[in-house]
């Protein structure tokens, strides 16, 4: 009964025992000082001060216990939902339960503030990551760069042995911080929106195929096939960002090169799923473990960090491609199994669907 007791039942119950209290008082003090008092006085009496002290404790509550909780309670509802306003003072319903709204507000306001403390935390780490690991793409190369050139300078222009040699040396580092610096600034505009993504019909296939062509020579250097799945040998129209799409697999196919196995194979499939194309990347490689699979896409993420070098790239491309088919209002999944392989996977809406 008084679990979610409102202010006007706190103000009934509080003066219905002051009066009892008082009533039992005034008859002992009568009988004690043997009084002549009629019942119908007791009952006025009661009434009476039952009423006066109602509405006097009623407007205590109110005034001086309510109005402060109300306050307390609008100030955190009117900030959960951005919309705080000074110098108003709140409306007190007696017949409502304010102690549970207070306390339902309070919990929420303080789980809320806790996820948001915690969020804070992890993306001051992530920050403190990230700037770490910027400095470390760019320190390599500039420090291979100056080292190049301080030897250059000191003598070793004029020896013909190095010369030609440690300029292109320095020259692939330069190229090393430009791939860097220019993956940067795609994110940078992805994660801002200020990359305004060109939607037009094409065929997947044929986009395949060029990307195909474009790396025919790094597959061959490892002696590696790039092939399309069966079925895949019809067009498959979709909707999306042409340039942006030939990003991606060719960030993907590249990658399956990279890490593939000396005369493995590179496969791309394309699966019709009603109002989508799912599309497949899928190699033969040296395969991720579990525990890595969920940081893949994570900037500057290597799973070997000393091949990953070795292979070049700035360490951005796979969080190029999440950041893209983001725009693109799609996912992309991985699966992966230690010396069988590794699937990526992405959905792009068909020509001529509407969005969901």
């Amino acid at each position: 009964m008084f679990k979610n007791i409102t202010p006007r039942q706190i103000a009934i119950y509080t003066a219905l025992i002051i009066s009892l209290v008082e009533s039992i008082l005034l008859l002992v003090i009568v009988q004690f000082f043997n009084f002549d008092y009629r019942w119908i006085n007791y009952l006025i009496l009661f009434g009476g001060s039952l009423l006066f002290s109602y509405f006097i404790i009623l407007l205590v509550v109110q005034k001086f216990i309510f109005r402060k909780i109300k306050l307390i309670y609008k100030n955190i509802r009117d900030f959960r939902v951005g919309k705080i306003k000074k110098g108003i003072e709140p409306e007190i319903d007696v017949d409502s339960n304010v102690f549970d709204h207070v306390e339902l507000e309070v919990k929420e306001w303080t789980a809320q503030k806790q996820k948001e403390i915690e969020d804070l935390k992890m993306l001051e780490n992530y920050r403190r990551e990230y700037i770490g690991n910027v400095a470390h793409e760019l320190k390599t190369p500039v420090f291979n760069i100056q080292g190049y050139i301080h030897t250059l300078l000191d003598g070793g222009l004029r020896d013909d042995n190095i010369n030609e040699l440690y300029l292109s040396k320095a020259g692939q580092n330069v190229e090393r911080l430009i791939t860097v610096i220019e993956d940067l600034d795609v994110i940078s505009k992805l994660e801002s929106g200020k990359m305004i993504l060109e939607m037009q019909n094409f065929d997947i296939r044929t986009l395949a195929s060029e990307v195909f062509d474009d790396l025919e020579l790094k597959a061959r250097n490892k002696n590696i096939k790039l092939n399309f799945k069966d079925g895949a040998a019809i067009p498959f129209n979709v909707t999306a960002d042409r340039e942006s799409i030939r990003t991606v697999l060719n960030n993907l196919i590249s990658n399956s090169i990279k890490y593939g196995k000396e005369d493995g194979k590179t496969n791309v499939g394309f699966y019709d799923m009603d109002t989508y194309i799912l599309v497949e990347v899928s190699d033969n490689g040296i395969g991720v473990e579990q525990k890595h699979l969920r940081h893949l896409f994570d900037r500057f993420y290597r799973v070997d960090k000393s091949r990953s070098r070795k292979e070049g790239g700035s360490g951005l491309g796979l969080s190029i491609v999440k950041h893209i088919l983001e725009a693109h209002n799609e996912p992309i999944n991985v699966r992966s199994t230690p010396g069988v392989g590794t699937t990526f996977g992405f959905t792009l809406r068909k020509s001529g669907t509407k969005s969901i």
